[in-house]
């Protein structure tokens, strides 16, 4: 299909306009967040969960995990699972390693905790650019695109901004944005 897919990282900038124009637009997301900059406002998320929204794990305080032990990894994962489960009601089954940095010792913790899928990206999404994973700066079918809970404080722009661009450059290239999740 021609289909990409928006993803967004961490939970830190909580935009209510991001949430009124997903759901005017209907454009699906697929959320993955970390707890300590999430946990303030659960109720953001839950909002954004009620409107389709699929929400995923990022860990607990977004550590580069090989790093750590493979304890110090199960830690990190399996709490913001059993957090995530108890905040939206429902245990997630895709879990990003924050910076895309993993390990078999990861991957041994993200299944043990009810994980399945460990998506990554290819596109990264700003409201005032896309960094391209592939020399032809073009998206391609399945592409996942990143992007982060931001405010203008760290971008040039709003989180609204950052969907307009990414909502232009699919359509002028053919793609429908779909949620992950879907096609998984």
């Amino acid at each position: 299909d021609k289909v990409v897919f928006l993803t967004i990282d961490d939970g830190a900038h909580k935009d209510p306009k991001l949430l009124e124009m997903l759901r005017e637009l209907d454009i699906p997301v697929s959320a993955f967040l970390s707890d300590y900059v999430a946990r303030d406002d659960y109720d953001y998320f839950r909002a954004a969960r009620d409107d389709g929204w699929g929400i995923h794990n990022h860990t607990v305080n977004h550590r580069e995990l090989p790093a750590l032990s493979a304890a110090g990894q199960k830690k990190e994962i399996c709490t913001q699972q059993d957090t995530l489960e108890e905040e939206m009601g429902e245990r997630p089954t895709l879990f990003r390693p924050p910076y895309g940095a993993y390990d078999r010792d990861t991957l041994r913790a993200a299944a043990s905790c009810g994980v399945e899928v460990v998506p990554l990206w290819a596109e990264e999404a700003f409201p005032d650019r896309i960094e391209w994973g592939r020399e032809d700066e073009k998206l391609h079918p399945g592409d996942i695109i990143l992007t982060h809970f931001r405010g203008e404080k760290e971008w040039k722009g709003t989180m609204p901004d950052m969907i307009r661009r990414v909502v232009n450059t699919a359509t002028a290239q053919g793609f429908a944005i779909a949620r992950l999740e879907d096609y998984l």
